[in-house]
């Protein structure tokens, strides 16, 4: 973002940090196939990239006993049933059906054995999940984020992690988008607003600083 963007926001009082708490968990949002295969519709030119960081993040998440949670949009059926008015605008849910090619996680990256999986119809991890009382159940104060897309289910979660007394981290090297563009417009926009955008190595560091023993 040019200088002088940076400066107007920054005289409005924009872009100050929430920081981390002293109980992280890792918010991976829909690490599946429809996003990394090639022959999907769906398919981003920096997927592989973004999955490779966020399989950092779960390992790191794991070594230090934090919560590490991944999210599936999912429909049992059709699409238009579940989310109706979202489907009409994004025909490309279809690709989401259960038992569908590009429906499952990666093989890069994927749940382990006590991870939580959370299935969700819209973009939000928390709109009608019940994410936000799992979190509090664990004691949960920061969230980790990365994902796909970062315009999309990425923004929405942080930003719902920020409205459910959270503090959101997302970490830029583990998103992507469609276009470079979209991708830092809304990097910065949530950086000025609604959540710290960090570095990849910021959030292993920090993760790590919390492994017990």
């Amino acid at each position: 973002m040019p200088a002088r963007l940076d400066d107007d926001y920054a005289a409005a009082g924009f872009g100050r940090r929430v920081g981390w708490g002293e109980r992280p968990a890792v918010l991976l949002v829909d690490a599946v196939r429809a996003y990394a295969d090639p022959a999907s519709g769906l398919w981003l030119r920096t997927a592989q990239k973004a999955l490779s960081a966020m399989a950092a993040l779960a390992s790191a998440a794991r070594e230090a006993g934090a919560p590490v949670v991944f999210t599936a949009v999912h429909y049992e059926g059709d699409p238009a049933l579940d989310a109706p008015h979202f489907r009409r605008k994004v025909p490309g849910l279809d690709a989401f059906r259960a038992g569908g090619p590009f429906a499952g996680f990666t093989e890069l990256c994927a749940p382990a054995e006590g991870d939580l999986v959370v299935r969700k119809h819209y973009p939000s991890a928390f709109f009608g999940t019940g994410l936000d009382r799992l979190l509090a159940d664990r004691g949960v104060d920061t969230v980790v984020v990365g994902g796909f897309s970062t315009s999309g289910c990425v923004r929405a979660s942080a930003l719902d992690a920020l409205q459910y007394g959270f503090r959101p981290q997302v970490v830029r090297e583990a998103s992507a988008d469609r276009d470079p563009e979209p991708h830092e417009a809304n990097l910065f926009d949530l950086d000025s607003k609604y959540a710290d955008v960090i570095p990849l190595a910021e959030a292993l560091a920090r993760l790590a600083t919390g492994r017990s023993g």
